[in-house]
């Protein structure tokens, strides 16, 4: 497209012009269509997490956490649904760490307010927000513990659990998040879905127990740049996993478990040792509540 300006061409007798609410209207469908899959990992994997996390917690967070365990896995996509209802919900699943330059990133601000100050709400918007949502989520695990409001803990802390797993996917850490523009299109649902459905029973948990977090917000841009070094390393598998096949088929997926396995295993296992992190520094943070039993 020119990028010089061009006047509006006049409008035909009673051709109505847009108006500016219609356009912006216009603008955030065609965005929702171009962005990445919100489901990111994937039911499969969100439910492994989840479990995963658990084993982390002490006593007798862990005890809690397992009664609660059924309800959880009811609840661990539950951002995906909220998508239907609230159209700025995508926007809080990934973050576009490589629009704002080069890695580590310095140009782009972890404080919510002094990003918006350098590059405005809208761009903000458009690039992601998932390191301040995971802020803004553990916030709210610590007021429903500390209020005692155990249902709606158990419900915050699920959602919190989908978001910290979406910062250790590093397609959601980047513009190239379904490899549309290396020419690989469809990379995610094959790295973040696929691969899983396929070899979840061949992927290794390593466990190690949670950690209180000192700073919510600023440890989940941690967990985004980490998983951020992972993305030209699943291009270049993803690539070569289809040298000279025809298409992505069972060979296909073979080589790109065998070349990016390790990966997947890494950050699954790294997901459900912060999500454990956040959920008993929620309970630290709201003055450890005596637990209910079930």
């Amino acid at each position: 497209m020119p990028t010089d300006f061009m006047p509006p061409m006049p409008l035909r007798k009673g051709v109505r012009r847009a108006r500016p609410h219609e356009v912006i209207a216009s603008l955030l469908v065609v965005w929702l269509l171009v962005c990445p899959s919100a489901r990111a990992w994937g039911p499969e994997a969100n439910h492994l997490v989840n479990r995963w996390a658990i084993q982390t917690l002490p006593e007798p967070l862990q005890a809690f956490f397992q009664a609660y365990t059924a309800v959880i896995l009811d609840h661990a996509n539950d951002p995906d649904l909220w998508m239907k209802k609230d159209r700025y919900e995508q926007f809080r699943h990934y973050i576009y760490l490589d629009a704002y330059g080069r890695f580590p990133y310095l140009k782009l601000p972890h404080s919510y307010q002094a990003a918006v100050r350098e590059y405005g709400s809208r761009r903000i918007l458009r690039e992601g927000t998932l390191p301040w949502q995971i802020g803004e989520f553990s916030l709210r695990v610590t007021n429903d513990m500390r209020a005692q409001n155990w249902n709606k803990a158990i419900l915050d802390a699920s959602a919190l659990a989908y978001y910290v797993a979406d910062a250790h996917d590093p397609l959601q850490t980047t513009e190239n998040f379904n490899g549309q523009l290396t020419g690989e299109t469809g990379l995610a649902n094959r790295f973040s879905v696929d691969l899983i459905a396929r070899y979840k029973n061949f992927l290794i948990f390593r466990s190690v127990a949670a950690v209180k977090i000192s700073d919510p917000t600023e440890y989940a841009f941690g967990m985004a740049l980490e998983a951020n070094t992972w993305v030209d390393r699943i291009l270049l598998e993803d690539r070569t996993a289809l040298d000279d096949l025809p298409s992505y088929d069972e060979d296909y997926f073979d080589r790109f478990y065998t070349g990016i396995g390790s990966v997947i295993s890494q950050e699954l296992s790294a997901a459900a040792h912060d999500i454990g992190s956040y959920w008993y520094t929620a309970w630290l943070n709201a003055g450890e509540p005596a637990l209910p039993s079930r």
